[in-house]
């Protein structure tokens, strides 16, 4: 494979070790895993809270700065999707399965078992769809935009090879080109190895879950393996068709999919009762914003692990997959300014994912609360269902929802190969396939792997893991971002222009 970087070969060999070590000794794996997420967490958790924090003010900073009116292309360049193509596209590489799977369960866990107030109660079912704002909305996306916006500014208007470590060389220069440059980029594409890997294993799960509440299929380690070789070859036909056809085509339907499920349960649930508690959650998540983004909870062990069970896993885990939706959201962003840029995914997939929780999680919070059933005794993957079978319509809405979890599996997973494939190949736009077909294969290994080593468990402690090195990637990449569009602002002259002064005539 001519192609092929010296990254390939490295982050390959390091998966593979990874691999064979899970299915070796799952036992060890699991324990070794938990054992660094428990110090990560402890120590870590005020770096990753202050972190993101800053990476949501830069952002915002960039919006309303005057380097927003530069093109992340040349300046006659004309966007190359569409913005409905353009949004369904970023929305279902950037959150996909995460909303389908957490969507009825998390609130619910957050009601029953909340951070601050008596579990059960109505606050505690304010402060719960108030948390999940905090953790799908605009913190989760900042931190894809930036990364987002370094690879495709640096790759379309600078001409650099679209690699992380490109987007670094104004802060270390030829050292990018060598081996620190490749280091990075194996940094890279390990975190993104991880994190597709971790959501094809939530995927895998909430579909056997699904199946299983259906039909009566085992959920057991076994349907799992059968779900993701399956999914595995339709993913990997659909790869094979470029990033124009199969990605485009599966991203649409996802959209269609995935509002059609969301309008079912908003007529069929509580209707009312969702549009009153989107308001005033939504008012609760901007009076409670900056609380919510230090909270750390230094003198409460108990809501200290809340914290580190949700919060500090969900920053992990949008850092963890920012390399991988970051280098997509770029590739299908060119042409757009940073201002057009950075509103449309900071604000509308923060918006949709808002609306989402409430009409799933508001619902879940219902039929809890009603008494005929406890949610909270199904398995996580298997409360939406178990939700759906207390509502009219049960059968449709799970089958809307299984298939929807397939596409978004597939889509997914076809854009990683596409991802993983342009960063271990010096960058190249087209990547060939049998570089995808091997990453195709590596991803849904690991995934098996996490799945038989410790469940749902081990899939958030390997991306805990995996989130820590990158982050740091992501500091330095914020800085290279400063200095290279404060001299563009520089020679192009964009400043804010002061508004003239009038002139009072003089009344004789």
């Amino acid at each position: 494979m001519k192609k092929v970087s010296s990254v390939f070969w490295i982050t390959i060999s390091i998966v593979l070790a990874a691999v064979i070590f899970g299915m070796a000794a799952p036992s060890s794996f699991e324990e070794l895993t938990a054992n660094i997420q428990e110090t990560i967490t402890s120590t870590f958790g005020w770096y990753y809270l202050i972190l993101v924090t800053i990476i949501v003010i830069f952002c915002v900073f960039l919006i309303f700065s005057p380097v927003g009116a530069i093109k992340l292309g040349k300046p006659d360049e004309k966007p190359e999707y569409k913005k409905g193509t353009w949004f369904a596209m970023l929305f279902s590489a950037g959150m996909g399965i995460g909303l389908v799977f957490w969507g009825a369960a998390e609130p619910l866990s957050h009601y029953l078992e909340p951070p601050l107030a008596e579990g059960g109660s109505n606050a505690a079912q304010r402060e719960a769809m108030r948390h999940v704002f905090f953790h799908w909305g605009i913190h989760a996306w900042a931190v894809y935009a930036i990364v987002a916006l370094g690879l495709a500014y640096y790759k379309f208007r600078k001409d650099e090879p679209g690699l992380i470590s490109a987007t670094l060389k104004p802060v270390f220069g030829s050292k990018m080109n060598g081996k620190f440059g490749t280091m990075v980029d194996v940094l890279a594409v390990f975190a993104t190895v991880i994190g597709v890997a971790t959501t094809l294993g939530f995927g895998a799960a909430q579909i056997n879950g699904g199946l299983s509440y259906l039909t009566g299929v085992p959920n057991n380690f076994t349907v799992q393996l059968i779900i993701i070789i399956v999914v595995t070859v339709l993913f990997m036909i659909s790869a094979s068709t470029g990033l124009g056809k199969g990605i485009k085509y599966l991203s649409n339907t996802n959209l269609v999919l995935a509002v059609a499920l969301f309008a079912l349960m908003f007529f069929i649930g509580p209707t009312i009762l969702i549009l009153n508690m989107f308001t005033d959650s939504i008012g609760g998540y901007i009076q409670n914003l900056i609380q919510m983004s230090f909270r750390i909870a230094p003198l409460n062990s108990d809501q200290r692990d809340w914290i580190n069970n949700w919060t500090i896993f969900y920053w992990a885990w949008w850092i963890s997959w920012s390399p991988f939706v970051g280098i997509f959201i770029a590739r299908v962003s060119r042409g757009r300014t940073i201002r057009e840029f950075m509103i449309g995914v900071l604000l509308l997939p923060a918006v949709v994912s808002f609306l989402w929780f409430t009409t799933f999680g508001t619902s879940s919070i219902g039929v809890q609360s009603g008494g005929g059933i406890d949610l909270s005794s199904f398995a996580t993957e298997e409360v939406l269902f178990a939700m759906f079978n207390e509502l009219p319509g049960a059968t449709i809405l799970s089958i809307v929802a299984i298939i929807l979890i397939s596409t978004f599996f597939i889509t997914s997973a076809d854009s990683a190969t596409f991802v993983l494939g342009m960063q271990t190949t010096y960058g190249s736009l087209t990547p060939p396939n049998r570089v995808k077909l091997t990453w195709g294969i590596a991803q849904s290994a690991v995934a098996l792997v996490l799945l038989y080593s410790g469940g749902l468990q081990a899939l958030q402690n390997i991306l805990i893991i995996a989130a820590l090195p990158f982050s740091l990637v992501i500091c330095f990449m914020m800085v290279s971002l400063y200095r290279s569009l404060t001299k563009e602002k520089k020679e192009l002259g964009l400043y804010f222009k002061p508004k003239p002064k009038s002139r009072k005539k003089n009344v004789s």
